[in-house]
């Protein structure tokens, strides 16, 4: 190479090594698209919704099953406030509803920015942060979607979100606290999507809970509007909130007699979690048939004798 040619060889070089390094670096995955969800996990719980009193295979504490039991659905009739509250996000993933994903790319760089969900129940909209942005302080307001980042872990996305409002993990009034920290793993293999979330909880929960959801591309789907206005059902008393007493609701003991469970084990508790807890149920007793829930795939198959 000729004296004259080492230079312009240089800045050649130069020139490329520099539109590389400039290059955006592409996710290894791409969620965006019309989503179906599959409820071939737990589906009583995330359909019709779960009986009062069934805190199975939940790691509650006590203060959680106070709280619950003195749930009285009855208050979403009579408490507008209650008619319209959002599922949070992390309830969102395992509630009734499809779901939109798509991608922010900054115009400037093209890179990817954050990817966004809209969710049919209560058209709720989340923004999952994908650029490196902190989360803010304790002190920072508190929403129903909480504040989301994410990092790729090889092909996996995986999302932490903070500064959630209270709301709550099962629909029979077992709380979820705004202390608690959500992490959740995004795993896509083709047109199925699985996310496994990972609830952290120190006021409510004695040691993680952990559940997955999944998901089919539904290139087809169309999402409605979800709509919802406040509307008084039931007459109700200047400021009265339907609920129950410690020790007074009447209805804690059905899902044992329904299922033949004892009772100490619908009470939840992380001990109920683990296989071993089956060789403690000696007084087991399977109901002779199944009347309840017993074909539950979609809201319309359910069994709701």
């Amino acid at each position: 190479m000729s004296k004259t040619a080492l230079p312009m060889f240089a800045t050649m070089l130069g020139m490329s090594l520099g539109m590389l390094l400039s290059m955006p670096a592409f996710a290894q995955v791409d969620f965006s698209g019309e989503w179906a969800p599959l409820y071939h996990e737990d589906a009583p719980e995330r359909l019709p919704g779960p009986e009062l009193g069934d805190y199975t295979e939940l790691p509650l504490n006590d203060a959680a099953r106070l709280r619950a039991d003195s749930w009285d659905a009855d208050r979403i009739s009579v408490v507008e406030q209650y008619q319209c509250r959002p599922h949070g996000s992390d309830y969102s993933m395992r509630g009734l509803g499809n779901m939109r994903v798509w991608r922010d790319i900054d115009p400037a760089t093209q890179r990817l920015t954050a990817f966004r969900t809209h969710m049919l129940a209560w058209d709720s909209e989340r923004t999952i942060y994908m650029d490196g942005r902190a989360h803010p302080p304790e002190y920072a307001n508190h929403t129903w979607q909480g504040f989301s980042t994410a990092v790729w872990e090889g092909n996996m996305l995986t999302v932490t979100t903070t500064h959630l409002k209270e709301n709550y993990i099962r629909r029979n009034g077992v709380p979820r606290s705004d202390q608690a920290t959500v992490t959740e793993h995004w795993m896509r293999h083709g047109d199925y999507l699985t996310v496994v979330t990972v609830i952290d909880d120190p006021v409510f929960l004695t040691e993680p809970l952990v559940r997955s959801d999944n998901w089919y591309l539904d290139p087809g789907q169309h999402i409605g509007i979800f709509g919802c206005e406040h509307a008084p059902e039931l007459p109700k008393a200047e400021g009265a909130v339907p609920h129950h007493l410690p020790g007074t609701n009447p209805f804690l003991r059905e899902v044992s007699e329904w299922y033949g469970l004892p009772y100490e084990a619908t009470r939840g508790g992380a001990e109920t979690l683990y296989p071993e807890y089956r060789q403690k149920l000696t007084g087991y007793k399977a109901p002779p048939k199944c009347d309840r829930y017993c074909t539950c795939t979609t809201l319309f198959d359910c069994n709701l004798r």
